[in-house]
């Protein structure tokens, strides 16, 4: 067993493994003739790493396939960009490294004594498998297809360029698996978002054409048709920001990534912009509820990157934006009537942004029929046992006693319902 970690040090790709400590502890482990202390806190080590991610199975195993799965390499950031030719020598470096990584995957489990090994062989998670807490290591199952399928026994050649498709769909290095981004200011960096809005299309009750325009402009981006930015304009609570998510979570497997940015973060959009042109994916940025006072200059920053700056977008790159206000840059009735001299002039920098998105969709607030539609909607997917007439008289309570209609009093009437009140007011 002890050759095989020699021969770790062959690596020519995946050399990032090397660096890890604990493929550091495997090779100590495999060096050594008896088992001693060290095996234990390696087993320690690896049990706090399956609690942490939520992986289940067996630890020495996955969490080699994690480093491999997660690491950031010439070949897994070229083919998550593009594809990588069989032919190609970076390729037959991979065939090269896979032999041998096969061969430490194949035998990892039996450097621990019996005893550590009947723990740390199928170890359970008190969090259990199917609530993973970490989105980098949620495609495990696919690598253990590639590495252990015993029915299809693939061959190096083949396997190299199966790993070649996943980096290409779900990413490398530490960003791998996320479905969500942000801006983290402090470190200047892209970092993955963990619980993500499960939210799929189907959740949100009409605005049927708001959707479809949606998809068919995310599909035309997707496949590298010419697309538009989007503004999303309506009252609160009408779906603008959940058909957003939604639409990233239904296009995620087809290499869709949301981006989302706050007001705060614009002045660091060119170097969001830097970042994005290097990933290999579409990236949609997501600017919610936006819009501006009229002290506030932020607005030219956007501005410039939608149109009319000397850095274009990023051809991988569209911008969603949602708002309740159509103009998004506050007017004033001195803007139309005041002291100054060209006071169209004022008025036109003022729309100008919202000029900049060749897509607006407009989210009303529904009418009665609508708003009882996606009460007896909603009510139906939470098993509410009530008539048409009593779920429609106690909605139309709750109506009166909120501020108006929309999808999001619908769900916190019924989530009032579902928490057991028969009546939120009775007469």
């Amino acid at each position: 067993m002890a050759a095989i970690y020699t021969e770790l040090n062959q690596l020519l790709v995946f050399r990032n493994l090397l660096g890890d400590d604990v493929v550091n502890g495997l090779q100590a482990l495999a060096e050594a003739d008896t088992a001693d202390d060290n095996e234990y806190a390696l087993a320690a080590i690896l049990i706090e790493w399956a609690e942490a991610t939520g992986v289940a199975g067996n630890i020495p195993e996955n969490y080699v396939l994690g480093l491999i799965g997660c690491d950031s390499n010439i070949f897994s950031s070229t083919a998550e960009k593009l594809a990588v030719k069989a032919e190609s020598s970076l390729q037959q470096a991979v065939v090269h490294d896979i032999a041998i990584l096969k061969k430490l995957l194949a035998g990892v489990s039996t450097l621990f004594s019996a005893d550590v090994r009947a723990i740390i062989a199928d170890y359970r998670p008190l969090t259990g498998d199917a609530a993973r807490k970490s989105r980098s290591f949620r495609n495990l199952a696919v690598l253990r297809d590639l590495f252990f399928d015993v029915e299809n026994k693939y061959s190096p050649q083949a396997l190299a360029a199966a790993l070649a498709r996943y980096y290409h769909h779900y990413g490398c290095g530490k960003l791998a698996g996320y479905s969500a981004f942000k801006w983290d200011s402090r470190e200047r960096e892209i970092v993955g978002i963990e619980h993500t809005d499960p939210v799929q299309l189907s959740d949100i009750i009409g605005y049927d054409y708001q959707k479809n325009e949606l998809i068919r402009n995310t599909e035309a981006f997707i496949q590298g048709r010419p697309a538009n930015n989007v503004l999303l304009v309506g009252a609160r609570g009408t779906g603008k920001s959940s058909s957003v998510k939604a639409v990233a979570n239904h296009y995620f497997e087809e290499g869709l990534r949301l981006i989302e940015i706050a007001k705060s973060d614009f002045e660091c959009i060119p170097e969001i912009m830097s970042v994005l042109r290097q990933w290999g994916k579409k990236c949609i940025l997501f600017i919610d509820d936006l819009s501006f006072e009229e002290f506030e200059a932020e607005y030219k920053v956007l501005k410039s990157l939608i149109d009319g700056g000397m850095e274009i977008r990023p051809d991988n790159v569209l911008i969603y934006a949602t708002s309740n206000r159509r103009n998004l840059i506050k007017e004033t009735w001195d803007d139309r009537s005041g002291d100054e001299l060209h006071r169209q002039d004022t008025i036109n920098e003022k729309i100008s942004l919202a000029d900049r998105f060749g897509i607006t969709l407009f989210y009303p607030l529904p009418n009665q029929e609508e708003y009882f539609k996606i009460v007896e909607d909603i009510a139906l997917r939470n098993g509410i046992r009530l008539t048409g007439d009593e779920l429609r008289t106690k909605a139309l309570r709750w109506e009166m006693s909120h501020s108006g209609r929309s999808g999001r009093l619908a769900k916190q009437f019924i989530d009032y319902l579902a928490g057991g009140s028969s009546d939120p007011y009775p007469e």
